[in-house]
């Protein structure tokens, strides 16, 4: 499968709008496939707020995939409170169902600064590897996104867990932006992580007065074609998200730029 087929867009920068004209932005920008943020309008794991059939007639209407799910659960597998666990582990399966019923390769989870420390990982080890195998059944990958804990920051750790969970439908949504604004360096991340990479976000930024400097694509420091390249050398086959982050530039116009600017740099 070629790389362009795997481009997808967050729908993150229009979590304002209304699904259908979201999807019509993102389409005209030139993407076939989105990551779709779990919060409504777009999708909410309450069969009260959104339909998942409505959302899946919706994308097809217009030839797109929803190709992944940004949903966020499972960050209370941490707790002590069991009830809380509990929640976190039916709404993870709810998760899972959904992503099966949309067609999507992957649930992104597992992220909350409340829960996000190394000394947990024996923890919530098991009932990912319980949420995975469940997933996987279903052709469904989960993935924690390097973010910027103690966990989701370090890519020593985010392997770690990795490896404790032990499931091939578990793994780790690898953003060289995140690791380069938190002062990681994102090459030798990706050689500590290349073995569990389920999901991609591609930005692109910079580190100024340690603030984080989201740019547009190809104007800051990540090397997207080295990330690309050494993706497909190991094999990867699932998706590039772009996840625009630009505040200078509304994404209405700026998602188009980023789509050219990708095939450009990348030679697709």
């Amino acid at each position: 499968m070629d790389i362009l087929s795997r481009l997808s867009a967050t729908t993150f920068p229009f979590i304002k709008m209304p699904l259908e004209q979201t999807l019509d932005i993102v389409g005209k920008a030139g993407f076939r496939n989105v990551d779709l943020i779990g919060r409504a309008p777009h999708l909410s794991l309450n069969p009260a707020e959104t339909d998942p059939k409505a959302v899946l007639d919706a994308a097809n209407k217009r030839g797109m995939k929803i190709a992944n799910l940004a949903t966020y659960v499972g960050a209370g597998f941490a707790s002590e409170d069991a009830k809380e666990q509990q929640k976190e582990y039916d709404d993870t399966i709810r998760a899972i169902d959904v992503a099966a019923v949309l067609g999507s390769r992957t649930v992104r989870g597992f992220r909350s600064p409340k829960y996000d420390h190394a000394k947990d990982i024996p923890r919530i080890a098991p009932l990912i590897r319980k949420c995975a195998d469940y997933a996987g059944a279903r052709n469904v990958y989960l993935c924690l996104e390097n973010h910027g804990g103690e966990i989701s920051g370090v890519p020593e750790k985010c392997r770690e867990l990795c490896e404790k969970v032990g499931s091939p439908y578990f793994g780790v949504l690898y953003d060289p932006c995140n690791l380069l604004t938190k002062g990681a360096d994102y090459r030798t991340g990706f050689e500590v992580m290349k073995n569990h990479i389920v999901h991609v976000h591609i930005k692109d930024g910079t580190k100024e007065n340690a603030s984080q400097k989201t740019t547009m694509l190809g104007q800051g420091l990540v090397d997207t074609k080295w990330v690309v390249q050494n993706l497909e050398g190991i094999g990867y086959k699932g998706h590039y998200t772009l996840e625009y982050e630009v505040e200078t530039v509304p994404a209405e116009t700026g998602l188009k730029q980023w789509y050219d600017a990708f095939r450009r740099v990348v030679g697709v």
